[in-house]
């Protein structure tokens, strides 16, 4: 009898968004050899459209979520430590008002909410009496008491594209702006068709596959295995938001209860902005390019409005976007209620290759979702070894005792002649590889053409050839922000920087 070759991955998997992206990290680092695919760019979706905060879910307490918020803060302190240069503590207001609860009703939940934090490193909540105080400067008189409480803001983008390059560099294999279009399972081996965007095909096996595709996870799963029995669904909310120049002084961010029972935050952003969001808007189906619209942008500042003396127009929007939540269909009618807990299924019996779908999620859990995952396929994988990525820091991360402050002493008696500014923005974005990226570069010349906002030649180049970074929104809106500043001469020029490297590779 002669063997079936043994298959050229343990584990494909769909979607480079943070779940993907995490297992992909998780998997490699246990020894498993590892393909991660997306049909477009890293964080392409939903993993740089969110609100970019690592939290524990403050109002999932309102749906009884205990277990999802213990989770959810307990993986806020593992973020906090393995990404030091990509998170950072946010002091949150809430302003009060008589159409909430009473005072002490939420003074109690958030005295839970840090009490389920388990000895964090974060401040404590506390109540704040607004008037005549730096937090309440931005707010209309009427609001005279709220409170304070602590999470973590992050760049969400960026961390989808570390957990990345961490399992790039512990051996897997990463093909972006590639699609999966079939699958055949022989045996206890898949063979999946991938094409690439030229429309090319390859195939390549598995024993397994992990569907991560966030809101195209039901159509690949269907793809797949077609529409079998006990079929998880999805419930798909677009969620948009805007940017604005800064519309106060302070660090602070504020989370405004609205009449109609949403939220929304204003969040401190890049250093001369202000970012304002969510909206909840259903969708029927998955969208590859959704669009902020403009009754959404009306809403979030009538929100703003009805706490700021100074509200944001919609005239004064200088960047928005949106994203797809795909959150698991629980059954509950308001999406705000709809659980953010996240379920998994597994087609395929012991002696076959099985199909891992994930449904639902949330950037904060991504890591123990991993875990969890991997836990979920050990029958298929004896021999796995122990977790492991709590431990270590993401690339970049190992900043040390000093943390980011050592870090810019470092690059700054290394950098001499390089501007402050320019070295915070790298230190942000790369960590401790920003000397990496910087080289033997002394100068703002040594660093190549200039497209604006402190972008140069040098962090474009190692973007393309370190992160996978293709095009120039790519670059300026996923592995920075820099297009909040670059004009459109300066995007111009980058796109033509971008061609030439192309054609030369």
């Amino acid at each position: 009898m002669i063997s079936s070759p043994e298959p050229a991955y343990d584990l494909l998997i769909v979607g480079a968004g943070i779940n993907g992206a995490g297992l992909a990290r998780d998997a490699a680092g246990r020894g498993l050899k590892v393909l991660l695919v997306d049909q477009g760019d890293i964080a392409g979706a939903t993993s740089s459209t969110s609100t970019k905060l690592i939290h524990g879910g403050l109002r999932y307490l309102e749906h009884y979520a205990f277990g999802l918020v213990r989770e959810s803060l307990t993986e806020r302190e593992t973020l906090l430590a393995i990404a030091p240069h990509l998170a950072h503590e946010q002091r949150f207001v809430i302003p009060h008002t008589p159409a909430q609860r009473p005072r002490w009703m939420i003074r109690l939940g958030l005295a839970l909410y840090d009490g389920l934090a388990r000895g964090s490193s974060l401040k404590r909540a506390q109540a704040l009496a607004l008037r005549g105080t730096p937090f309440g400067q931005p707010l209309r008189p009427e609001f005279a008491h709220g409170f304070a409480y602590s999470d973590l803001a992050t760049d969400d983008a960026r961390l989808t594209l570390l957990n990345v390059v961490s399992a790039a560099q512990l051996g897997a294999q990463v093909m972006t702006h590639t699609k999966l279009v079939g699958a055949r399972r022989e045996g206890t081996t898949w063979t999946a068709v991938l094409q690439a965007a030229d429309g090319t095909q390859r195939e390549c096996t598995a024993r397994i596959i992990a569907n991560v595709a966030g809101p195209w996870t039901v159509a690949v799963r269907e793809a797949i295995v077609g529409h079998g029995e006990g079929r998880e669904s999805l419930r798909l909310v677009k969620g948009s938001h805007i940017v604005v120049p800064r519309l106060y002084a302070g660090e602070q961010a504020y989370l405004l209860q609205n009449d109609d029972g949403r939220i929304a935050f204003v969040i401190p952003f890049e250093d001369g902005f202000s970012l304002i969001g969510t909206t909840e808007v259903p969708l029927d189906a998955p969208d590859a390019a959704p669009q902020i619209d403009a009754a959404e942008t009306d809403y979030l500042c009538s929100v703003v409005g009805r706490f700021f003396q100074a509200p944001p127009a919609p005239s004064q929007v200088v960047w928005s976007f949106a994203g797809i939540r795909a959150l698991y269909d629980d059954g509950q009618g308001n999406a705000s209620a709809v659980s953010r807990e996240y379920r998994m299924t597994v087609d395929g019996g012991p002696q076959e290759a099985p199909l891992l779908s994930i449904y639902g999620g949330k950037l904060t859990t991504y890591r123990h979702l991993a875990e969890r995952v991997l836990e979920r396929l050990r029958p298929w994988l004896p021999g796995l070894r122990p977790a492991w990525s709590a431990a270590v820091h993401l690339p970049g991360g190992g900043l040390g005792k000093r943390g980011l402050p050592g870090l810019l002493l470092e690059l700054a008696r290394r950098y001499p002649q390089l501007p402050p500014d320019l070295l915070h923005a790298l230190a942000r974005r790369h960590g401790t590889l920003a000397a990496r990226v910087l080289g033997a570069a002394q100068t703002e010349a040594d660093l190549g053409e200039h497209f604006g906002a402190g972008l140069y030649a040098a962090e474009v180049d190692y973007m393309t050839d370190h992160e996978w970074a293709r095009e120039a929104d790519d670059i300026l809106w996923r592995r920075s922000k820099c297009g909040l500043r670059v004009d459109e001469a300066g995007r111009a020029r980058l796109m033509s920087h971008l061609a030439r490297k192309a054609r030369a590779a």
